[in-house]
């Protein structure tokens, strides 16, 4: 961190204020956020952003709710569930409930988004969280049957996340582009406007129904896109901000030691990893050879990223899973000690003594990607370093473009390892290992009605991905939410920014 940091936020916060920045909104009821990250659709199912994980929850809902505490499930638009057999889910449906734009919910609206987003050729971004439906029938107007492809145990995690419920007539007239520009849902705020990717604003709904979510206290929720930081810290010291949130780990340090703000640290269950192309789907690179994948795996370390860039609640993480995701199975993963000079003799049995130049690409957190390549560089692969915006990185991943990047994911806070050791290595735009191993076990894992099947599977598709150094998983991410004293807010291991769970002091 460089000494003049905190010297240079309060010169910009003074700077705001002197040309007439607000100052904070408790007088009007108006929460103020950052986002850092450019949402490319607000309609959940178009994004694949954290940010945009945070407008579903706060605009939309499913119909299972998840208690990000206890991990119990309770109904939300619906009140019940059972079995009918491994492939139909049927669903009794809260009655009553209305969406903001006065829609009545009942069973045409579960069908038509689950017929909607279940087909593969509507885009969906993230596949892997609709994809294991196969359509949905009305019973009746509060009677509604999901139907799988096949067996998925982990369907009520599922629905119970990334799932959400749109009214099927508006949706049908606007398609995601205009539900990305004028949100409807039942959620407990409404979406007052939309300036894509730099403005949205959320109003309290009132009428919002009897959720286990809650009713918010807070009337209003103003969020505008920040990308820099240290932008976001001296609009909270001039006052423009209330909230802001993924604040790298020294710079909350310092404002925790100030009596203005109050600062949280949080777990998440956000994996940060190097993905290879083993396939060769960006062309012929060293990065096809297991001995370069091992060798960048020994030439990490992940203990001094941990201590001394991450802090916090975070640790080291060899799966290609976050460890508390049902069957990411632990002690079958093959750990890479750090040791420099056994990746330059793997390196050379490889045929790179004196390494190799290669792409590099990123999306966040630069800090990081320059760590990184250090360590790269150390063992004698240089970079040419690619900072994109996350959706231009993302099209790059699926069109098999990207030799070696650093890349994250949270896997929509669901806890279960379908949502990550799945989603990047059964054969999707996303998989650059194309391993008919991996994708035997992931099959049967996935779909196995046995706990301990679906255990068995997972850890060989597990020992396999780490054995091939596929990828280089390092470090689970934590979050530091930083407010001023008005703000309360207790935030939760999922990474999820909950509004509906915010007062004022």
């Amino acid at each position: 961190m460089k000494k003049s940091w905190l010297k240079t936020t309060i010169a910009s916060a003074a700077l705001i204020a002197a040309c007439g920045g607000a100052w904070a909104e408790k007088a009007n009821d108006t929460l103020r956020v950052a986002f850092t990250k450019e949402l490319e659709n607000v309609d959940s199912y178009f994004n694949s952003s954290r940010e945009g994980v945070v407008l579903q929850r706060a605009i939309w809902d499913g119909l299972v709710y998840r208690d990000p505490i206890t991990n119990e499930y309770s109904g939300n638009l619906a009140t019940s569930w059972e079995w009918i057999d491994d492939v139909t889910l049927e669903f009794k449906l809260r009655e009553g409930v209305t969406f903001h734009n006065g829609e009545a919910f009942n069973a045409d609206d579960v069908v038509y988004t689950v017929d909607f987003v279940a087909k593969e050729e509507n885009g969906v971004k993230t596949q892997r969280n609709v994809n294991w439906m196969k359509s949905a029938e009305k019973i009746d107007d509060y009677t509604v049957r999901i139907h799988l492809k096949e067996a998925f145990p982990a369907a009520i995690e599922f629905l119970s996340g990334p799932v959400s419920m749109y009214p099927n007539e508006y949706y049908a007239e606007v398609g995601p582009s205009g539900m990305g520009l004028k949100p409807v849902g039942t959620g407990p705020y409404k979406v007052v406007s939309v300036i894509p990717g730099q403005h949205f604003v959320l109003q309290r709904n009132d009428d919002y129904h009897d959720s286990p979510k809650g009713k918010a206290s807070i009337a209003n929720v103003d969020i505008r896109t920040i990308p820099d930081v240290n932008t976001q810290m001296a609009e909270l010291f001039s006052g423009s901000l209330d909230l802001i949130w993924q604040v790298p780990a020294d710079q909350a340090e310092k404002l925790a030691q100030m009596d203005r703000f109050t600062v949280s640290n949080e777990s998440t269950m956000r994996v940060g990893y190097l993905s290879m192309d083993a396939a060769g789907r960006s062309g012929e690179t060293p990065l096809t050879d297991v001995r370069v994948r091992r060798a960048i795996n020994h030439a990490i370390n992940r203990e001094e990223l941990v201590a001394a860039l991450l802090k916090g609640k975070s640790k080291v993480v060899w799966t290609p899973c976050f460890p508390s995701q049902f069957g990411c199975v632990q002690d079958v993963a093959t750990q890479y000690e750090y040791n420099p000079e056994k990746a330059k003799a793997l390196l050379a049995e490889a045929g790179y003594p004196d390494g190799f130049t290669v792409e590099f690409y990123a999306y966040r957190d630069r800090e990081y990607s320059e760590a990184i390549l250090s360590y790269l560089n150390a063992v004698g692969i240089k970079a040419d370093f690619k900072y994109l915006q996350y959706s231009a990185l993302r099209e790059l991943n699926m069109t098999g473009d990207v030799p070696l990047a650093f890349l994250t994911w949270g896997s929509f806070s669901i806890n279960d390892a379908s949502a990550m050791v799945s989603q990047f290595f059964k054969h999707g735009s996303l998989d650059d290992a194309r391993d008919d191993q991996v994708l035997a076990d992931l099959t049967i894992a996935d779909s196995a009605t046995d706990d301990a099947t679906r255990i068995e599977h997972y850890g060989k598709a597990i020992a396999r991905i780490t054995d091939q150094a596929y990828w280089a998983p390092m470090f689970s991410y934590n979050t530091n939410y930083v407010s001023t004293k008005e703000v309360s807010y207790t935030p939760t291991a999922d990474e999820v920014l909950r509004f509906t769970t915010m007062t004022w002091n």
